[in-house]
């Protein structure tokens, strides 16, 4: 991403959420009242315009998006339920999770971690829409060209508390060895049974002679945006990815299996490139 550039990344996720909760409720996946507010009534109306178009040409991607929403909430619901103390949202984007569940006010630290122009951008929304900016979120602008995850600490970042990382829509705009510094991080600095997760593509899908469209979409748009696919975990190896830097209780959650949770019986798919993984920081 370009230093002084808002994440057009950000806001091509946020107009998917708005525009599957402008959807009825009997076939909605996610619901975020925020999404669109968080974006421009012209960027809303463009996306509109061109949805049909992109699904064309990447069949899935939009159903990628919205499920992928809708199952890290649920899980961060599950982490809740069993007593999260922490909630750390690295590249937050135009993420709502904060301002959209209520127990997250209650006692529980909010860090949201993001380049300092898209996290800049986003506490003037934020003003704008609430009067103020929450207090019970931190918000932590970190450059990772320039610094690491350990600014958390000075932010008030807690090693002790039990926590969750998401990781929503970053891993593959990140070169290999910050993938690998970021689950050292939280390896090191969470307590047994803290917990990330995150969503990754299929390594073969970014070198793959024929790449589908949002991917060669993506490439040919990197020198205006700054946002490169870069990064994939080869299919069916990330169990062993994660159990090899120190975590257990690894899930791996297919397009197959997003498609059964929350896509049966409508007439939407899955992109197959994509998968969500969650595992918790060994004892």
């Amino acid at each position: 991403m370009k230093k002084t550039q808002v994440s057009t990344t950000a806001r091509g996720i946020a107009f998917a959420r708005a525009l599957e909760t402008s959807r009825p409720a009997n076939v909605r996946v996610c619901n975020d009242p925020f999404a669109r507010r968080f974006i421009s009534p012209a960027f809303y109306l463009m996306g509109r315009l061109f949805a049909g178009y992109g699904e064309r040409v990447a069949p899935g991607a939009l159903g990628f998006l919205v499920t992928r929403c809708r199952y890290i909430d649920d899980y961060l619901q599950t982490c809740l339920d069993a007593g999260l103390e922490q909630l750390v949202i690295l590249g937050a984007g135009l993420d709502s999770r904060a301002y959209r569940f209520p127990a997250l006010k209650q006692g529980i630290k909010v860090f949201e971690v993001d380049h300092p122009a898209t996290q800049q951008a986003k506490r003037v929304k934020l003003t704008s829409l609430l009067g103020e900016l929450p207090a019970h979120v931190t918000f932590v602008p970190i450059d990772f060209n320039e610094e690491s995850l350990d600014k958390l600490f000075s932010f008030g970042y807690d090693r002790q508390l039990k926590t969750l990382f998401i990781w929503e829509g970053v891993v593959h705009y990140l070169q290999a060895e910050a993938v690998e510094q970021t689950l050292e991080f939280v390896r090191r600095n969470a307590p047994p049974a803290s917990a990330i997760i995150f969503d990754y593509v299929y390594a073969a899908a970014l070198t793959a002679a024929r790449q589908r469209g949002e991917v060669a979409r993506m490439r040919r748009s990197a020198r205006f945006t700054g946002e490169q696919l870069v990064f994939g975990i080869e299919e069916g190896t990330v169990t062993d990815y994660l159990q090899s830097r120190g975590f257990s209780q690894v899930t791996n959650v297919t397009s197959r299996d997003l498609e059964q949770a929350y896509l049966a019986n409508q007439d939407r798919t899955v992109a197959p490139i994509y998968a969500i993984a969650h595992a918790a920081v060994a004892g």
